[in-house]
């Protein structure tokens, strides 16, 4: 029996020996330690808001003196690149469309579910980001059907070849109706090219199946890299593949650290040396922006990349400066990565990759997401797709290497920009040193002019209530668009995941408890340009455009949703926005409804929440129908 046993909820280590295997559940107790400490780095985080929020402090660079927690590195060291990074593996060199999105269906058997990973690998892509985070839904044991539908595509189990070839077909059938022409001609070799990489959950996220020994749920970062890795590491690298993960949600080079030493003490286990496991980090937190250099150091020989996210960069600038009532932002569709703060984030992004280590290894830049989805009339097509095409050529030329496309029909539409310029990739591209000035900080916060409207809190509304309600149907990636636009197919559907209905609630927040003034009158609700955005507004278009949900047709809310998870998105919307303190983490209301579909039981759990947020500044993130079965074992 190991010193940091494990245990597993209900009978699921026997339904999924296939994913806990031995090898696995010995890995997870060997890291189980790790979890102690991430608790307590989450616990740092919510001090460190708390503060910032109680002082109204903004977030401020690193003094260039100081060493970086977790590590012997000196934070100008790491500014000057006086530290060893990673040379950029063969797979990895060029990546110019990355597609992502998840291993597994809700609720679907695993001829049905496994579809997914063959949809992808067979797309074109140059990798694609298997999600375990955003848009991986958690009902049930969809985390889990995620590990086993990768390990049998990664491993080329005779089930998925089976469906392979059969999606090929249905692929080349689509390719020749929308592009004229097929674009897999062997569909066995095809899945050879696309580089596979893995999106772990967050540090702030807790597994729903796993707790350590003292009944603490797991860090789901740590069982979905141990899962992941465990299970793969030797196929990958038989077929000679690297082991790549996302990281998503680092907040600081601290946290950074902490990473770098779990992927360490997993790669010795394993007899790996240091550096195989390679990591992308993604940018979506604000203050990551103010350590970029920081955090690449501090991951070391793992770190190949950053990644510039939109939609929870958004959110986490507008969570971080919930206290000045200054900074409110406009409308979601204003904010575009060339809009004020977003335009200088990404800019130290680039600037931050291209800045050489001690050795001359400069790291990739991939682009952000494409959301469209070639699906609508011929003129929305032909729109949606040229404004997909000029948004990656905006990338391309300002120096990324790739970009993201979050559905496979996109692959081979935006590829060709990467395609026609003809480089595998701008590293070393070059472009002046990062400055760490009183400007420079201003600008990552950096409001500008743009709308704030009735028709811009209808679509933000209508989304994030679609979105909440798809979450508790399994979907954390959804095809959404705002209700007055169901059957105009003009229009396209987006795909949305999670930071997309988070940061629609957190814009109204905004609004409502900062007081947005309108920029234009709206004939129907009588409001004219320099009315306040008040809380009877908000509640009278809330009705509306739930009212517009539950008249939709299946096609756009499911009806059996209208009387069971609806309702509680509803629920959890209206608390989100209403809370007089701001609620960090829209996911952890979504989080302790899984599965649930009664309101009364959603509406203690939410009460629960907010109470103990806004008295304890403490949040609550494990399961809260954990289990365990009376013949389980502890491991």
């Amino acid at each position: 029996m190991s010193s940091h046993p494990i245990s597993i909820r209900n009978d699921l280590q026997v339904i999924y020996q296939d994913v806990y295997t031995p090898e696995a559940l010995q890995a997870l107790a060997i890291l189980t330690p790790f979890n102690q400490r991430i608790k307590a780095l989450m616990d740092q985080r919510m001090q460190r808001r708390n503060w910032r929020q109680q002082q109204q402090q903004r977030i401020t660079f690193l003094d260039p003196d100081s060493t970086i927690p977790g590590t012997g590195l000196l934070v100008q060291d790491a500014r000057d690149g006086k530290f060893d990074g990673a040379v950029i593996l063969a797979d990895l060199q060029r990546q110019w469309i990355q597609g992502t999105g998840p291993a597994a269906k809700p609720n679907a058997p695993l001829e049905n579910s496994i579809r997914n990973v063959a949809y992808a690998l067979l797309s074109g892509a140059d990798g694609w980001m298997f999600d375990g985070e955003d848009a991986l839904g958690q009902v049930g044991t969809m985390s889990l059907d995620n590990q086993r539908n990768l390990k049998l595509a990664i491993h080329k189990d005779p089930r998925f070849l089976t469906v392979a070839e059969q999606v090929a077909i249905e692929m080349n059938r689509w390719a020749e109706s929308f592009l004229g022409h097929p674009t897999i001609t062997d569909w066995a070799e095809q899945l050879n090219f696309t580089t596979k990489i893995f999106r772990a959950r967050g540090l702030h996220l807790d597994d729903r199946h796993i707790r350590d020994a003292k009944g603490i749920a797991m860090a789901a970062s740590i069982v979905d890299l141990t899962l992941y890795v465990v299970n793969n590491y030797q196929a990958l690298q038989k077929a000679g593949s690297s082991i790549v993960l996302y990281l998503p949600k680092i907040q600081t080079a601290e946290e950074a650290a902490l990473w770098n030493e779990l992927l360490s003490s997993l790669e010795k286990h394993l007899d790996l040396s240091v550096g195989t496991i390679k990591v992308y980090v993604l940018v979506e937190q604000l203050e990551a922006t103010y350590q970029l250099m920081e955090i690449r150091a501090a991951l070391g020989r793992h770190f190949v990349g950053y990644n510039t996210g939109r939609w929870d960069y958004i959110n986490s600038v507008a969570d971080a400066l919930a206290w000045d009532k200054t900074f409110i932002n406009p409308n979601i569709e204003a904010i575009t990565m060339t809009y004020g703060y977003m335009r200088n984030y990404e800019d130290r992004v680039r600037r931050a990759v291209n800045t050489p280590d001690q050795n001359g290894n400069f790291a990739l830049w991939q682009g952000g997401m494409e959301p469209n989805i070639p699906v609508g009339s011929e003129a929305g097509v032909a729109a949606s797709m040229t404004k997909a095409i000029a948004g990656a050529q905006r990338e391309q030329q300002a120096g990324a290497s790739g970009k993201w496309v979050a559905h496979w029909k996109m692959v081979h539409i935006v590829r060709p920009v990467w395609e026609n310029a003809g480089e595998a990739n701008q590293l070393g591209r070059l472009f002046p040193q990062l400055t760490y000035t009183q400007a420079d900080a201003a600008g990552l916060t950096q409001l500008e002019p743009a709308p704030t409207d009735i028709r811009g809190a209808r679509n933000l509304l209508s989304v994030a209530l679609q979105y909440g309600n798809a979450f508790g149907q399994g979907m954390q990636a959804a095809a959404l668009k705002p209700a007055d636009f169901f059957g105009n197919e003009d229009i396209l559907y987006l795909m949305e995941d999670m930071a997309t209905g988070e940061i629609r609630l957190s814009i109204l927040w905004e609004w409502l408890h900062k007081g947005a003034l309108l920029t234009e009158a709206d004939e129907e609700t009588g409001t004219r340009a320099g009315d306040t955005f008040s809380e009877a507004l908000l509640n009278r278009i809330l009705d509306q455009e739930y009212e517009k949900l539950l008249n939709a047709d299946n096609k756009d809310v499911f009806d059996l949703s209208k009387t069971t998870t609806l309702p509680i998105a509803k629920e959890i919307a209206t608390a989100y926005i209403l809370s007089q303190e701001k609620i960090p983490w829209f996911i952890d209301l979504l989080n302790i409804n899984l599965n649930n579909m009664d309101l009364d039981v959603a509406k203690q759990r939410i009460r629960m929440y907010v109470d103990t947020f806004t008295n304890e500044r403490k949040r609550i993130t494990e399961n809260l129908d954990f289990r365990t079965s009376v013949t389980e074992e502890v491991l």
